[in-house]
């Protein structure tokens, strides 16, 4: 009997991961990763504190009651200071340098898919498992060989598809990891956490980044000393003062605070620390962009120039471009221009329903 062990956050696609293992006939045990240390919460009104404030403590208890009813063995795996290692001090890195970075694809590749998936080895499991809405197809290229590939494909839920996010992982992790709701639409993953009695001791669903919640400004102020500096108009002319280069993204509007506007963030000026701003949305649209730190998933590098469709960010619908090689960087050039390429996102490349691979706007 294959064994697995299934990374257990709380929330309803990974407990439907556990009990679709299970059925299958795999040897299922669960683990919560304990990623972070809550932030401070402010008191109500009433400054009665919250009776059940959320965090690691109430997920991971939340996570025992889910392995409880269904019945599998559960561990609780400490990474908070890997996690803050490769992950927190990465993102705030990537900030300090004027970039918008993707916490998500670093915490897949170093964190879940890199020391949890080492870490299920060593517990003689054979395959880890998450609760991504992604497929993943095993290919025999040449017949009668014991050579295989792996692809990576998007999520029957085309409006789940978490793809995106895993574009930095090699064919020797795809080896071992399994995403069993991946075949599944969100609403049949809810349906089968209703019928095996779960789904109301599952966690609420959440987009925000996890370690940060709602206010990435207020987290941004609290660890990185932001400077003001000036902001400019695409003539050149100052026309008001930043609160701190870092604390901006391309194409943001809010928090701008400038009258006669709207306007929007077209650049950072870092030498100069300064913002450059636009009250022109065309301005905000380009057809070009340089990646870096490119990764194929396959792990060999395809023909160029190379047709595909492409996504500069997890909400952006893909759109065709064209792929050509410069150096070591990828150049991307869209048939239709794209709204805020922002440096430090991740580029990610498809063919049909193939994750190629991505790289990291540069």
């Amino acid at each position: 009997m294959p064994k697995a062990l299934v990374a257990m956050s709380g929330g309803v696609d990974s407990s439907v991961a556990v009990a679709l293992l299970k059925r299958a006939g795999f040897d299922v045990f669960g683990v919560f990763l304990k990623l972070f240390d809550s932030p401070q919460l402010k008191l109500r009104p009433t400054h009665r504190p919250l009776t059940h404030p959320p965090g690691p403590n109430m997920e991971e208890k939340k996570v025992r009651k889910i392995a409880k009813v269904l019945r599998i063995p559960f561990l609780v795996l400490d990474l908070r200071k890997e996690f803050k290692k490769k992950v927190i001090n990465y993102f705030l890195r990537e900030y300090k340098k004027g970039k918008t970075p993707n916490p998500c694809v670093v915490c897949n590749k170093k964190i879940k898919f890199g020391i949890l998936l080492e870490k299920a080895k060593k517990l003689k499991a054979d395959y880890l498992a998450t609760g991504h809405y992604t497929r993943l197809r095993r290919e025999f290229p040449i017949p009668n060989s014991q050579f295989s590939i792996y692809r990576l494909l998007k999520g029957k839920d085309k409006n789940r598809d978490q793809s995106y996010f895993l574009w930095q992982l090699s064919q020797k992790q795809l080896k071992h990891i399994l995403f069993p709701v991946g075949n599944y639409t969100k609403t049949e993953v809810k349906d089968l956490a209703r019928k095996i009695g779960v789904l109301n001791l599952v966690r609420p669903e959440s987009r925000e980044i996890c370690f940060i919640g709602k206010d990435l400004k207020k987290y941004l102020n609290k660890h990185i000393k932001v400077i003001p500096g000036p902001i400019f108009n695409t003539l050149g002319k100052k026309i008001g003062e930043h609160q701190g280069l870092d604390l901006y993204t391309i194409g943001q509007r809010k928090e701008i605070r400038l009258s006669g506007g709207p306007y929007w963030v077209l650049d950072k000026d870092l030498k100069r620390n300064a913002l450059i701003v636009t009250k022109n949305k065309k301005d905000l649209y380009k057809k070009e962009l340089i990646a870096e730190k490119v990764n194929w998933v396959s792990g060999k590098e395809p023909k160029f120039p190379l047709r595909v469709k492409a996504k500069i960010r997890y909400y952006s619908p893909l759109a065709l471009a064209t792929l050509s090689k410069k150096g070591k960087f990828i150049k991307v050039v869209f048939d239709k221009a794209q709204r805020a390429i922002a440096p430090g996102q991740s580029v990610v490349f498809y063919l049909n329903q193939e994750l190629l691979g991505g790289g990291v706007i540069k």
